[in-house]
This record gives C-alpha cells, structure tokens and sequence, in this order.
C-alpha cells in the first residue's frame, strides 16, 4: 500500500501527492499563493519550506503563460520527493524542488523576483508526535526572523516578499521587514464574519519607499461553514487578491 495519496487543489486543476501520515497541506498554501502578483515572462520564484509543494503548483497553474521558474527548497527529503511528483504529474517542467536546510541553502542571493513562504508557526508549541508535522510546523533552530531574513537575501532588486502566519506574529513580521522592504500590504484571514483574524499574509518589495496598506479582512467561511464567495474564487478558481 502507497505510503502516499493522491488528492487536487483548485477544483481538481492540480493534482499533488501527500503522506498519508504527515504533513499535509492546508487552504494556507492556496491563499498565500493568491497574494502572488506582477508575475512577467522570465522570472524567478523561489518557495521556502516547500512542503508537499501546495503554493508553488497553484503558481505553476497560474501562471502557465508568463513559464516563471520556480524553486521550492524543502527539508524533508519524502516532502521533496513527492512535490518533486507532483511537478511532473502536472506537467510542470519549469518547477523543481531542492531537498536542504535554509540554513545550508545552495541558491545565490539576490536571485529570484518572488519568494514566498508558508514557514513553520510554532517556537515554542507542544510538537506533534508525529515526526513529519513537527518538522513542517514547529522551528527548529531558526526563529521567524532569521527564516525571513534569508527569505529577504534571495530577492531580486526590486523583487516581491510573501508571507503567512498567525496573526500574533505580525509584530515580528513587520520589525524584521522595517526599513529593507516597503510597499508593505497585509491582509488578514478570518475565520467566520466578525471573528478576530487568525491568520495573516504579508506582502512586499525591495527597495519600495511606499507606505504600509492594510487591508479588509478575508472572511473565509460563512456563519453556517461552507466557503465564503471570496475564499471559493480562490480555492476553487485559482483567482488572485480582489480578482
């Protein structure tokens, strides 16, 4: 028996292999890569903490026109094997993923337009028991700054920064990207209309000087549970921010 499923994102565009038992993607990955803008033929994009590869095949489908190349980095070697899978299972032969540490990355600085993460929530959360979710949801080794400051080395001159996290760690977030990226825009994720948001992503620039934007929270959820119209556009039909 495969140690491995078969399941889709997008309304069945996508087609992603996960473990059984381990990590496993969440709607986080499909909303974060929502964020992903000014996308152009010839650029670079760059997924660190690469998963099962959600965010970066929901980019490749995308943004099928514009061909960027895409990196995920991944330290899990079974993660970056099947994301590896998946790459190829859709036909997406500008994707690749690199099993490493960020820690100990190969990839030079300063060369991708984009770079995105979905990195590890947890510093000091109980861990899962089991081995492959503690790995993907709790730092080890590295806290949210340093994980953002490499995240930052890798942009391109101005190039794009994307984040998600929990909403308590938008201080942080926001100390570590004052005065190196600007044109910073956050968009907070709510559960259910009038709930608290528990969940944030951030975007944005190199070398930008334009003031910080927050935006109206992203109700994801209506109050009887299904998908809000909003959340729906971008689960099911890949769209973007405000399409």
């Amino acid at each position: 028996m495969a140690d491995y499923s078969e399941d889709y994102l997008l309304d069945k565009k996508i087609k992603i292999f996960q473990p059984v038992d381990g990590y496993r993607a969440s709607t986080d990955a499909v909303f974060l890569a929502a964020a992903v803008e000014h996308v152009l033929l010839g650029d670079t994009i760059l997924d660190a903490g690469s998963g099962t590869g959600a965010v970066s095949l929901c980019l490749a489908e995308r943004f099928k026109a514009e061909s960027p190349q895409i990196t995920g980095v991944e330290l899990q070697p079974r993660l970056a094997e099947l994301a590896n899978l998946s790459a190829e299972a859709n036909g997406f032969d500008t994707l690749h993923y690199l099993n490493c540490d960020i820690s100990a990355c190969p990839l030079p600085n300063c060369c991708f337009t984009h770079v995105i993460t979905n990195p590890p929530y947890a510093e000091n959360d109980l861990a899962s028991p089991n081995a492959s979710k503690a790995a993907a949801h709790n730092l080890k080794g590295f806290d949210l700054a340093d994980w953002i400051n490499f995240c930052i080395k890798k942009i391109k001159p101005q190039g794009y920064f994307y984040i998600i996290n929990r909403a308590a760690a938008l201080e942080n977030i926001l100390a570590v990207l004052h005065g190196r990226l600007g044109a910073i825009e956050v968009l907070p994720l709510s559960s259910k209309p009038g709930q608290p948001a528990k969940r944030i992503i951030v975007r944005a620039r190199k070398d930008s000087k334009a003031p910080l934007v927050l935006h109206p929270a992203l109700v994801t959820h209506n109050e009887d549970g299904t998908h809000s119209r909003a959340a729906e556009r971008i689960l099911r039909q890949g769209a973007g921010w405000g399409k």
